[in-house]
């Protein structure tokens, strides 16, 4: 097994579909920051999450088609992370225990955002379904279930402090073929993914700890979505701004990721 996926992974077909997958990230991304950047400014946006962006998608001009080639994108980024995680070979041909849990679990993350665009192509999935409070109740209701929601609450705060430490020290780059880039592009790429990381940072950081609040009170209402953490922000003290600021870094995410579509070591 390990040596067919080693097969896969060098195949300049599966190549190709990895780094659509960043572009596919890229645009989902995009979406939501400019659509939480005009709420910030009061230019009629709203606060949305992967699914919402999916679904924005949908309804464009052309939409289906383009939602179609985004789905082909999440599953060839998909693919590439679960391939990563099986084989422990990335960029530098060893990956650490981390790199490969975290390998794991974005290929999930994305495999289900791929499934998620199939269903809304298919016309089987309700606008707003699946929401992270509807889920968190049903979870509160297992064994155990309060412990489950409160791990998953640290696990992503955990995240967050890993999305932190590579916006401030830029480890990113070591994925990238900083050899290919000018020296403006790489200063641009250099802030563009710390801001973006950082930006990230925030939000992961939120939606953990609200799931916490809702495992330790026991109450799924609390526990929020990438688009509840960003309403947080906006009804918060300088709630525009720091929407606005956050919003900033997830398109500053999102151009990072097209950047990674043409420079990520694969």
């Amino acid at each position: 097994m390990p040596k067919a996926g080693e097969e896969v992974a060098k195949s300049p077909a599966f190549e190709w579909l990895a780094r659509a997958g960043f572009v596919a990230r890229g645009l989902i991304y995009g979406l939501i920051g400019i659509l939480a950047i005009k709420l910030a400014l009061g230019a009629g946006g709203k606060t949305t999450n992967q699914q919402g962006a999916l679904e924005t998608i949908a309804k464009q001009p052309f939409g289906k088609v383009l939602l179609v080639l985004v789905a082909l994108g999440l599953a060839g980024y998909a693919l590439w992370r679960l391939i990563r995680a099986l084989l422990g070979k990335g960029p530098e041909d060893s990956d650490a225990t981390l790199d490969r849990v975290a390998a794991l679990g974005s290929g999930l993350v994305y495999a289900g955002l791929c499934v998620i665009a199939v269903e809304i192509l298919l016309g089987a999935r309700d606008s707003g379904s699946g929401s992270t409070s509807k889920t968190t109740a049903g979870v509160l209701g297992w064994p155990a279930g309060p412990w489950l929601v409160g791990i998953a609450g640290a696990v992503l705060i955990a995240v967050a402090l890993y999305q932190g430490y590579r916006g401030i020290t830029r480890d990113f780059l070591n994925d990238s073929k900083t050899e290919q880039m000018s020296a403006r592009t790489r200063t641009w790429i250099e802030w563009i993914g710390s801001f973006g990381h950082l930006a990230r940072m925030v939000v992961f950081g939120l939606i953990g700890v609200f799931l916490i609040k809702a495992a330790i009170d026991f109450d799924p209402k609390k526990a929020v979505g990438l688009d509840g953490a960003l309403a947080k922000l906006a009804h918060n003290s300088y709630g525009p701004f720091l929407l606005g600021l956050v919003a900033t870094g997830l398109i500053a995410f999102a151009a990072y990721s097209l950047s990674d579509a043409r420079y990520r070591r694969i």
